[in-house]
Formats: structure tokens, sequence, C-alpha cells
């Protein structure tokens, strides 16, 4: 179905192309068995190899054609090893696969580690003579050398020996803990009265069996709608604790590990704790700095939490006069409630504009004109699971474009698979050699036969958000390096290209082609449509504490000796100052934060990315989003140059200037201090 309606959109096809099984870029294409996943990373690994002794081979003058060149070569063939082992690890069908998938990524990551410590390697880069080389060539072996020291390249052999074996640690915990999310599903069971409040199509979905029991699992199309529409509050309090205990202990255990891991090996790098090491190489440079910039949000966001919350106590009472508080658990339930009585505005109501198929169809649309992109089907492309949607993307926003990348829509649950949303990329792009690919995994309703998947607004929020991500990594996957592709940007840059699309989503121009009733095929009403987002921006000073709660937890379990860590203890104490609602004593939400493997102390990045994409949105015309003069200038100055060079200087070529906090603050209470809709 949902082929049939993009399809009608984008309405030239391509064929899927020549590929076998041993296609050197797609792990999954000729449908691999264990030993076939061992065989194609083992082939990119003797690539790697090959590459650096290519390097190490030459005797005369070191250039960047005969030194750097092959070097990245290598850390290509290593990152490509990477992804398809990740990819299938977090989202292959068969559990064989995925424990074949996983065992390869610890070996992937040992040869990366002994590339990143090789210290002769590091010697034949720093001596490249790169005097005549352009600006990017430059850029990239200044990083280049700044990340081997920071791999401890520099130090003795002895001391590499056991970095090399923290690293390997490391890894495995990574392994095991997302492995653990991925497999951890978790469930309750209900009677029918219980689904009081939900939506008529998810009790559709979730019927009783002969002894009318329901079944409800912690996956995100079960839980999510539990929590903001049950009345039940027993209900919402027992699924929360499933969700939030689903790893738990396992993953407190694995955590602990990999926090004295870290410690250990930041100590021996020369850092005081792993919250400075994992800075480094970072905009914000350093732990104090990170605390900094929580401090200067929390100043703009703690007195609107505490308006809001002034607002939603009074209102909770007037329902349950016996609330002097909102536990975590209820805390959807209310926000709910009260947009429904203050604005308007049903979440249930909205639910019926936004049907998968639309949606995605929507999205399509909207970066089509945004990016100056066109997208069309790829029948019959090989994929690692029958479900996802395979897409060329050309320049210019008609067919016949030159070729940019592909995309791969992996958007609904199953079994096995990686249970939060996230993109990434499956292929990594380098000019003249391989166009970048990337996937957008997703856990969104629909995808069965007679299911129109109507989706929440958080849910088509959090499609634009990924679809940001893919577009970067699309539209900066053209460089002469794969290391200074999109990914190799700072950390705490990443996330601003995707939040800033989620901005879009605000505006009638965009939602208007998508967002019909999937029955009557009415546009959203503009009473509704208004409503919607003047509840969207009612609670931004709550959710952004919220953010900062988080990423002061991440920090604060790697700022100090992890013998002294207690996590319960440091996210009860997060919750205490930074959160509107309650902690419940049985939250264990680290245990499948799977931020805490990949961002570390690092989530705080999410709060400054979100800045500097506030920033951005001001420049474009609210009148004219989609096809004025900005957009285009968007594409060109941030998203194509990837990492070619700092993300200090993509802020200032777009902006003029630094990023500043206006934009945030004014986002932060936009309506706050007007009347509420009524």
């Amino acid at each position: 179905m949902r082929h049939k309606v993009l399809a009608a959109i984008f309405l030239a096809t391509t064929a899927a192309g020549a590929q076998t099984a041993t296609d050197p870029l797609r792990i999954w294409v000729g449908n691999p068995d264990p030993a076939g996943v061992t065989a194609w990373v083992q082939s990119h690994l003797d690539e790697a190899t090959k590459q650096e002794n290519t390097l190490l081979a030459v005797t005369g003058a070191r250039t960047a054609a005969n030194t750097l060149a092959p070097y990245d070569e290598a850390d290509r063939a290593l990152s490509t090893a990477a992804r398809g082992a990740h990819l299938l690890n977090a989202a292959g069908s068969a559990k064989e696969l995925r424990d074949a998938a996983q065992a390869e990524s610890r070996r992937v990551s040992a040869a990366s580690t002994e590339l990143s410590l090789n210290r002769t390697v590091y010697d034949r880069l720093a001596s490249i003579d790169i005097g005549g080389a352009g600006a990017d060539t430059k850029f990239y072996l200044a990083k280049l050398l700044r990340d081997y020291r920071l791999q401890g390249v520099d130090k003795d052999e002895a001391t590499r020996k056991q970095i090399r074996a923290l690293r390997d640690q490391i890894t495995n915990l990574v392994l095991q803990f997302n492995r653990n999310i991925a497999e951890g599903t978790a469930h309750i069971e209900v009677k029918g009265s219980e689904l009081d409040g939900l939506p008529s199509d998810y009790i559709a979905r979730h019927k009783p069996d002969a002894n009318g029991v329901i079944t409800l699992t912690t996956d995100e199309p079960d839980y999510r709608p539990v929590m903001e529409y049950a009345r039940s509050t027993e209900l919402r309090h027992r699924l929360f604790d499933a969700y939030n205990e689903r790893c738990y202990p396992a993953n407190r255990d694995v955590l602990l590990k990999m926090l004295t891991l870290r410690a250990q090996l930041a100590h021996l790098l020369g850092f005081t704790n792993y919250a400075d090491y994992a800075a480094a190489d970072k905009m914000i440079g350093s732990a104090a700095n990170i605390r900094s910039l929580i401090t200067e949000l929390d100043k703009v966001a703690a007195p609107a939490r505490a308006r809001e919350m002034e607002r939603l106590i009074a209102y909770a009472k007037t329902q349950d006069p016996s609330l002097t508080s909102i536990p975590e658990y209820s805390a959807r339930y209310w926000l709910n409630q009260y947009e429904t009585f203050t604005y308007n505005f049903d979440s249930q109501a909205v639910r019926a504009y936004f049907p998968f198929a639309q949606v995605q169809e929507g999205v399509l649309s909207t970066a089509s004109r945004l990016f100056h992109v066109h997208f069309t089907v790829v029948p019959g492309a090989p994929t690692w699971d029958p479900s996802v949607t395979v897409l060329d993307v050309t320049d210019g926003r008609e067919a016949g474009g030159k070729k940019l990348g592909r995309i791969y829509l992996d958007m609904h649950p199953r079994p096995g698979k990686d249970k939060w949303f996230n993109a990434g990329p499956v292929v990594l792009g380098k000019r003249g050699i391989a166009l970048p690919e990337a996937r957008l995994n997703g856990n969104f309703t629909g995808g069965e036969n007679g299911d129109p998947g109507l989706m929440q607004y958080d849910d088509v929020v959090t499609f634009f958000h990924e679809f940001g991500h893919m577009m970067h990594m699309v539209l900066g996957g053209n460089q002469q390096y794969e290391g200074t592709g999109p990914l190799s940007v700072e950390w705490d840059f990443v996330e601003a290209p995707s939040q800033m699309l989620e901005e879009f989503f605000a505006s009638r121009s965009v939602l208007d082609p998508f967002a019909h009733d999937y029955k009557t095929n009415q546009p959203m009403p503009e009473a509704l449509f208004n409503n919607m987002i003047r509840a969207d921006a009612f609670d931004r000073g709550i959710q952004t504490e919220r953010q900062l709660m988080y990423a002061g937890f991440a920090l604060h379990l790697h700022d100090r000796d992890p013998s002294q860590v207690d996590p319960d203890a440091l996210l009860a104490a997060s919750y205490k100052q930074y959160s509107a609602f309650t902690e419940d004593p049985a939250n264990r939400m680290y245990a499948t934060f799977t931020h805490l493997t990949g961002y570390a102390s690092n989530y705080y990045t999410y709060q400054l990315s979100k800045v500097i994409a506030l920033d951005f949105f001001t420049q474009f015309d609210p009148a004219n989003l989609l096809d004025g003069p900005t957009a285009l200038r968007y594409r060109k100055a941030v998203l194509e140059p990837g990492g070619s060079v700092s993300a200090n200087t993509l802020v200032k070529n777009f902006l003029g200037r630094p990023q500043q906090y206006e934009a945030m603050r004014q986002w932060i209470n936009k309506d706050l201090e007007s009347s509420p809709a009524k």
C-alpha cells in the first residue's frame, strides 16, 4: 500500500540495479547466513589492511595523495563494515543473523581501535606536506591528528595496549546494553474495561483472548497511547513500570561496568574524568562548559516550567481534588487532558488527519520542496526486511536529475528490531566512489492490512526529525574524503538539521497537502490546527527542563569517580532539580536509555543543537518557508559541506554570526503569557 501511495506522488520508478550476494557495500544483499555475514565483514577488514599497508609502504615524500587518501580508504572500509554489522544487529529479522552481526561488530571495533592506536600510521600522517593542499584536506588532516592524540596514539606501547583492551571491553558492553533493549520487550495483562479512554483503533488491535485477557507490550505503538489516553491511573502506572524496568537489573550492571571502564580510559588519556574526555572534540569543549550550558538554559526554562505547572496542577485538581503533584507516569495523560480542555485540542481527533501513508507522503513532499530533491521508489531493491521502502534521491524537484543517494524507510516494529526511532547511514558516501545511503528506523503504527496507522502529533514530529538526519547524510555525503562526511561534524551540531526540520511542521502550508481526514479526505479545520499548535507550545518549559534533566543525569554519571555513582540516586536528584513531575521510585529509565551508549555524557548535544536549530529557523520567511531562497541557501551552506569544515564555520556561514539564545527564549515562551484559548 505504501508503495502505491508513493508511486502516485513520485511518478518515476527505477530498476533495483544489478546487485549480488557479494555486494561490497550492502551486507543484506543475497539473504546472507551467519557465515556470509562473517565473510562480508572480513572482506572489508582485508581491504582496510591493504590500504594501511599501501600508506606505510611509501618511501619518498609523503603527500595527501599517497598517504592521507589510502588512510581514508582504510577508514571507509572499517566504517562500512561497522555500519553493515550494526544494521543487521539492530534490524535483522533472524536471531542468528543478529548474533553473528553482534560478534562481527566486536571484530570491527577491535580493528578500528588498532588503527586508531597505530603510532606508525600516525607518524606517517603527521609527516605529510600539505602546503599546497586544499582547505578541506588541511582541515581533515588537522582534525585527524587531533583525534589520533585523543585516542592515545602518543602514549607508550604499554599504555596503548591497555587502551586497546579497555575499548574492546567497552564495545562488548555497549553491544550487550543495546541488544538487551532490542530484545527486551515486556508485557502486562489487562481486562478490556481498563482500556477506557484509548482510541477505538487501538482497542480494535488489542482483542481479548479466550479468558478475556488483553496483552499489552512495552513496544512504542502499545506504550505511547496508554500513557496519553488511558483513564486508568493504575494501568498507566503498571505499563510505565514495565516499560522502564524491562532491562533492569541486567542493564544497570552493564552500565556500571561501562562507567568504570570509561573512567579508566579517560585517566589513561590524561583526563580527570570521562565527561571532559568526551567533550574534547565537540563544539562545547569541556564538561564545565556543558554545566554552563545547562545552567543558562535552566534560567530560561525554569520560570516557564513553573508557570506551566501552576496551570496544569490547577486544572488537574478540578478533576481530582486530592492531587497535589503529578507523577511521571501520569504526565502525558494530564498534559493531554489540559490541552483538550484549555485549547479545545483533542489529540485523539487530530490522529484522523495523520494516517501513516499520508504522513509519509507529506514528509517526502515537504523534503522535496525544501531541499530541492526528488524521491523515486525503487521496486524490488534488496532490503534486510520485506517491509522496508527504498527510494532514490535525485537533484532537483522533478524527475531526471543527478542521483545524489538512496534512503531506506524501515518504519514499523517487528520482533528483535531496535525499538527506538533513529536514522543512520548504511552506505558512506565519497565523491567518485560511492553515493551515500541512509536508513530511518521507525516504530510507527500501521504497516498491516486494514490498519491506517493513525499517528499522534509527536509521532509526526519525530518522523520530520529523523528525516532531517537522512537529508543531512545524503546531501552532505559527497565529499572528497569519507572522513569529512556529515557524521564527522562535531556531535553537538549533528541534531541541529533534524531539530530545525521539526519547526516546519507548525506551518499550515506544510501540513495542508497531507493532513486530511483519512475517511472523508477533508483538510484539517483551521480551528483544530491553531489549537494543536497552541497546545504544542504550552509545555516547552516543562519539556526543556526534562531534556536538561537527562543531560545533567548523563553528565553526572561520567564526571565523577564511578565507584561513587548510584544511578538511582542520581536519577532521583535530577528529577528533583529539573522535572515538573514526581519520580516513580520504580523508574529505571537509565536501563533503556540508549543514548548512554552512543552519546555517553554528551546528551546535552540535543539542547545545544536546539539553540542552533531555532536560530537557523529564524532565517526562513514564515510566508514562504519551502519555496523561498533561504531553503536552497541552507542546503548549500549547512548541509552540503558535511564535515569538511567546523560546525562553528557552518553556523557563521549561514547566520553571519555565532548562534544566540534569543530564538530559544522566544520559542520556550511562545504564547505562555497570552490568555489560553477556550
